[in-house]
């Protein structure tokens, strides 16, 4: 991977380990593991994140409730759930780092291509929100893409942005509940989805 790319995403967190790790699929003979992470709020509120890893990093092993401090990336893939294209969100691994009480338990920077239009609402309680989905460039051509959440004056900012738009955020990554009415079925199916809360965002020069 290149500089640029590696710098296009860049993820740190630390929290304690919600779930033993357990395996989710081999690359060029390299195992990889996935769990979840329970990652503090300010608010008290946690986030459970997922978690990719190598096995090459599991020689001192995960356990539960252990303390966990990361550097890697938020990536994406698309995977067919019954019929349709859905979108699946993780944290990949690139190292793993010391834990630090003084360091922001939480933190993402990236660079990417609005890919999709801005959607941009207020809600009941006045609050101004814009959804944005971010393409992010990786190597072998690969794009991962994120969806983000901008409040106030950046909601404003971003929701008039056009479709290919370069810009550059930082933030946290959240994940959220959600209840989704699915055909069929008589009540609705509680599911998670993960995102990028925006704390700055900038546009840069293609």
């Amino acid at each position: 991977m290149n500089h640029e790319q590696l710098n296009n995403n860049k993820v740190y967190l630390q929290g304690i380990v919600a779930s033993a790790p357990e395996y989710n699929h081999s690359v060029m003979g390299e195992d990889f593991y996935s769990f979840d992470l329970n990652v503090a709020r300010l608010s008290g509120k946690d986030d459970i994140l997922p978690v990719i890893i190598s096995s090459k990093m599991l020689v001192h092993p995960l356990n539960i409730g252990d303390n966990f401090a990361m550097r890697g990336q938020f990536r994406s893939f698309n995977k067919l759930v019954d019929g349709k294209s859905k979108l699946i969100l993780s944290v990949f691994c690139r190292e793993r780092c010391e834990w630090d009480d003084e360091t922001n338990s939480n933190l993402i920077e990236l660079s990417g291509y609005i890919c999709k239009a801005p959607i941009y609402r207020v809600t009941p309680f006045n609050r101004e929100i814009c959804d944005l989905l971010l393409a992010v460039n990786r190597n072998y051509d690969k794009s991962d893409y994120i969806p983000c959440i901008a409040w106030g004056r950046d909601a404003q900012f971003v929701g008039e942005m056009p479709v290919g738009t370069k810009v550059h955020l930082l933030g946290r990554i959240q994940s959220r509940e959600y209840f989704k009415h699915i055909e069929g079925e008589e009540n609705p199916i509680q599911r998670v989805a993960y995102e990028v809360s925006v704390a700055k965002l900038n546009t840069m020069l293609a």
